[in-house]
């Protein structure tokens, strides 16, 4: 039996009130239902609307009564529904309003829940609101993963209070594809900020070398990292964030709003222009030396790891795991494996000369902000580094060129690889050979991890959308393996029917 958490707040005033709904529409989920009670006047509207226009991030957005309709439907960000009971005549009649539905996709907001109580779901949070004094009780009784996010959010809202921003206005403003996500924070006569939410999770199972993905892949798992390297960064000139406020144990951080442009059109396309200036960024990035260990506080100092062997191996094994299995309908033989692993062990002893310093890892147009105000490195903008590693720096320049959520045509593609190329000659000291040997191998490494990867993200996680980019992930794969050193890769890939581009 899951226990209740029951949270009680007092709520000085109206703006209290609002703020409240602020908070819950960044705990609450698709499927959650939110019953409101409390006497007439006792502010579930006035909660039920500051919910709807957080999540809708419009504050003049129209939140008529649904006293006589029964119910409102809004479709946002997540559809929400909102329900009002209190003239329903039979319980069983939720049902005819769709009540079921509306919970399948979104969330339902229900005031009165008492005309109905036997009809909702047994999981539902229940906020009671009461008049106190001068204000009002707001009390919150949730279970499982809705209270842990209720409680989340609060600590979040604590936290804001702790930097000085009591009454800041939170914005849901993304969620990546890994276990962080990020809010808004509009401070009253102060620049916009971000709050990233990074909450601690557990390592998970040994995948290999009886390792959890994370220590094998050198994922970071706390902030340490974020902060080691946004400092580094900004050190040597380039536009990372600054951090206002962290912490580590709850791992939430306060940090500089870098800008909302990217370097994608209005269509997803990329915009030359922008993209030329990332790579030259990265091209003055990978002239300066950067240190391997990084103090972060008295007491932490934040030591990059390596792409080792192990890394790499792991990530290439996807395509052995998902892909292949998925392209042809049956999994890979031993000795297809064994070969393949093999060839990728004589590609990674290849690299034993190549440049390394350090790689960003996700250098590519999600992780990229466009700062039209700045000039130089400044007008790249660099977030999501925290995974950073010590590398061929050749990995790094593969991310962008080969961007693997857009397309880029193969005459940007050269004009992106001509002006990195430039700019190392005119750095001095550059061996373009070795350079362009580690970049088809850290390319195939790149796009063989993401051939598999978007297998994974269908068939484990349910997530089809990713498969959109197979054709241009095997295509990039292609241009790599045109690389005189990939051939024994092109020849097994060719036998195992991995490379031509898939609708």
């Amino acid at each position: 039996m899951t226990t209740t958490d029951t949270i009680s707040l007092f709520l000085k005033d109206e703006a209290a009130t609002i703020r409240l709904g602020e908070d819950l529409a960044l705990a609450l989920k698709a499927g959650d239902c939110l019953a409101l009670s409390g006497d007439l006047g006792a502010g579930k509207s006035s909660l039920a609307r500051a919910i709807l226009r957080a999540i809708a991030d419009d504050e003049g957005l129209e939140v008529p009564s649904p006293t006589f309709t029964l119910v409102q439907s809004y479709d946002l960000r997540i559809p929400v529904s909102h329900f009002d009971l209190y003239r329903l005549g039979d319980a069983s009649e939720l049902t005819e309003l769709g009540f079921d539905e509306a919970l399948q996709n979104g969330i339902c907001l229900v005031e009165w829940p008492e005309m109905a109580a036997s009809e909702l779901p047994a999981e539902r949070i229940a906020l009671t609101l009461a008049h106190e004094g001068s204000g009002r009780r707001a009390t919150i009784e949730a279970a499982g993963q809705q209270a842990r996010r209720i409680r989340r959010v609060f600590a979040i809202r604590e936290f804001l209070d702790a930097a000085g921003y009591p009454e800041a206005k939170r914005r849901f403003l993304t969620g990546d594809a890994s276990l962080r996500a990020y809010e808004a924070i509009y401070p009253d006569a102060a620049p916009r900020k971000i709050l990233m939410d990074w909450r601690p999770h557990p390592e998970g199972p040994p995948v290999y070398d009886g390792k959890p993905y994370p220590r094998v892949a050198h994922l970071a798992q706390n902030a340490y990292p974020f902060v080691a390297i946004a400092d580094a960064l900004r050190e040597r000139g380039f536009a990372a964030p600054e951090i206002y406020k962290v912490d580590y144990e709850q791992g939430i951080l306060l940090i500089e709003d870098l800008g909302t442009e990217g370097v994608l059109d209005d269509a997803g396309r990329p915009i030359a222009e922008r993209y030329r200036q990332s790579v030259a960024c990265l091209a003055h990035l990978h002239s300066m030396p950067f240190p391997r260990d990084i103090p972060v506080s008295d007491t932490h100092t934040h030591h990059i790891p390596d792409f080792d062997r192990t890394a790499m191996k792991m990530e290439v094994q996807l395509v052995l795991d998902w892909h292949i299995g998925w392209k042809r309908g049956s999994a890979p033989s031993d000795a297809e494996r064994k070969e393949y692993l093999a060839i990728w062990d004589a590609l990674i002893d290849e690299l034993a000369a190549a440049e390394k310093n350090l790689l960003l890892r996700d250098f590519h147009s999600p992780n990229i902000i466009w700062r039209p105000q700045e000039a130089g490195v400044r007008r790249v903008g660099l977030i999501d580094f925290q995974d950073a590693m010590i590398g061929p720096t050749a990995y790094d320049l593969a991310s962008i060129v080969q961007d693997a959520r857009v397309t880029i045509e193969p005459e940007l593609f050269r004009q992106l690889m001509d002006d990195y190329l430039a700019r190392r000659r005119a750095q001095g000291g550059f061996d373009e050979a070795g350079f362009m040997k580690a970049w088809a191998i850290m390319s195939a490494q790149r796009n063989c991890k993401l051939a598999g990867l978007w297998v994974r993200l269908l068939q484990r996680d349910g997530k089809p959308d990713y498969l959109r980019h197979m054709p241009r992930t095997l295509a990039y794969l292609n241009v790599a393996l045109e690389h005189e050193a990939l051939a024994p890769l092109r020849d097994w890939c060719a036998r195992a029917g991995i490379g031509q581009s898939e609708s």
